[in-house]
C-alpha cells in the first residue's frame, strides 16, 4: 500500500471485492487506538433517497475529529450507486457522487483514511475514472476458476473454525454454478449447522445441505457415476427424481464428462499425461498432440486443451478407475440411453438405473 489516504477497491464479485477490502481494513485500523475513530458507512443504496443518506453519513464520519485526537478510518462499504443500475443511473445519485469526489480531494491524509469498496461500477464515468487515479486503486476480476475461488472459500470457511476440503469445495462451486456470493451464504449456512465449536465441511455434508441453483451442470449422480460407486449413484438418481429433475441434462453431464475422460485416458495411455495435470503437463501434450484437436472457441468437453488444467486434474481422479474400453462402453450407452428415454418417456428414472447398472456393475 502507499501513502494515498484513499483506497479504493472495486470489481463485479462483491464477495471478492468485500474478501480484499477485510484484508486492507485490518491494516487501516491497526495503528488506531480509539475503537471510535473506526467507523464504517454502509453504501448499499436502492434508491435516490438511500443514496444521499449514504453520503451524508460518509461525509459526517470523515468531518468529525476522533474524541482522542487520534488518526480516523472511514469505510464506505459496498457501493451500489456506481454502476449502471437504477439507483447509480439517476441524477440525484450523479450529484452525490460529485459531492463525494469533492469531499475526498480535501480529505487530510495525516488525519484520516478512507477506504471505498464498490460492486458493480461504471467504468466510463468521471467519478470511476478520478477515483482510479487518485487512490491505491485495486480492481478485481469476476472469476468462476475453481483454481482461484476454491482458496477464497476456505480461508472464509476459516473465519467460523470450519475446514472446507477441495472435493467439497468443488461440490459446492457446482451445486451453485460458481456463483461466489451464494457460495459464501452457503459456507455461512454449513458453519452455523455445525456449530460455534465448528468442524469439517466434507462432502457428504455439502450433499446433504446444499441445493442445486439455476441451470449448472452439477448433478450429485453424476459424481457418484464416475467414483464408480453405485449405490451411492442409485440412491442419488432416487433423489433426483424425486425432486422433479429433468434425465436429458443428466445423461448430457455424463457424457460430457466421459468425453473429456476418453481423451485424458488416451493422452495418458500415450504417456503425454500423468496421474496428475497441471499446466505445464496439459502445456506439453499439446505441443505434442495439440494438431489431433480441433481447434474451439471457448470451452468444449470435444476439446479437453480448452479446460482449464485444475479441472481436469480433478477428472484425472476418475479416469484411473475406468479403463479406456470402458469409458467408450459408457458413451455408446448413454446415445442407448437417450433413445430408451424417448420410446419411455414415463420411465426416466428406470432408463437412469439401467444406465448406472450396465455401467458400474
Amino acid at each position: 500500500m502507499s501513502n494515498a489516504p484513499i483506497t479504493f477497491i472495486c470489481g463485479a464479485d462483491d464477495f471478492l471485492v468485500g474478501r480484499q477490502a477485510r484484508k486492507v481494513w485490518e491494516q487501516l485500523t491497526a495503528a488506531v487506538t480509539d475503537a471510535h475513530a473506526c467507523e464504517i458507512v454502509d453504501g448499499q443504496a436502492g434508491n435516490a433517497e438511500e443514496v444521499e443518506k449514504a453520503v451524508n453519513q460518509f461525509v459526517s464520519a470523515v468531518q468529525t475529529m476522533s474524541l482522542f485526537g487520534d488518526r480516523k478510518a472511514v469505510w464506505l462499504r459496498s457501493v451500489s450507486f456506481m454502476g449502471d443500475s437504477g439507483a447509480g443511473r439517476s441524477e440525484t445519485a450523479k450529484a452525490q457522487v460529485e459531492r463525494l469526489q469533492g469531499i475526498l480531494e480535501h480529505i487530510d491524509p495525516a488525519g484520516v483514511s478512507v477506504l471505498i469498496t464498490a460492486t458493480p461500477v461504471d467504468r466510463r464515468r468521471k467519478s470511476f475514472k478520478w477515483l482510479q487515479a487518485n487512490s491505491d486503486f485495486i480492481f478485481i476480476e469476476e472469476s468462476k476458476d475453481e483454481g482461484a475461488l476454491i482458496p477464497a472459500l476456505q480461508e472464509e470457511a476459516a473465519t467460523f473454525n470450519c475446514t472446507l476440503t477441495d472435493p467439497a469445495a468443488r461440490i459446492l462451486l457446482g451445486k451453485i454454478n460458481g456463483n461466489s456470493r451464494l457460495a459464501l451464504e452457503e459456507i455461512r449456512k454449513l458453519a452455523t449447522w455445525l456449530g460455534e465449536e465448528g468442524g469439517r465441511i466434507d462432502e457428504a455434508l455439502i450433499n446433504d445441505l446444499v441445493p442445486s441453483f439455476g441451470e449448472g451442470d452439477y448433478f450429485e449422480a453424476v459424481e457418484a457415476f464416475f467414483a464408480r460407486n453405485l449405490p451411492w449413484t442409485l440412491d442419488a438418481l432416487k433423489r433426483h427424481f424425486f425432486a422433479g429433475n429433468d434425465a436429458r441434462p443428466l445423461i448430457t453431464s455424463i457424457q460430457n464428462r466421459n468425453r473429456l475422460l476418453i481423451q485424458i485416458k488416451v493422452l495418458q495411455e500415450e504417456r503425454a499425461l500423468g496421474p496428475r495435470i497441471n499446466q505445464g503437463s496439459l502445456s506439453q501434450a499439446r505441443a505434442r498432440f495439440g494438431d489431433d484437436w480441433k481447434d474451439a472457441a471457448g470451452k468444449s468437453t470435444f476439446n479437453l486443451f480448452t479446460q482449464h488444467p485444475f479441472y481436469l486434474s480433478r477428472l484425472a481422479d476418475n479416469a484411473g478407475r475406468f479403463s479406456l474400453k470402458e469409458l467408450v462402453r459408457t458413451q455408446v450407452d448413454c446415445l442407448e440411453a437417450f433413445r430408451l428415454l424417448l420410446e419411455r418417456p414415463n420411465d426416466a428414472e428406470g432408463v437412469l438405473r439401467e444406465l448406472a447398472l450396465k455401467s458400474l456393475s
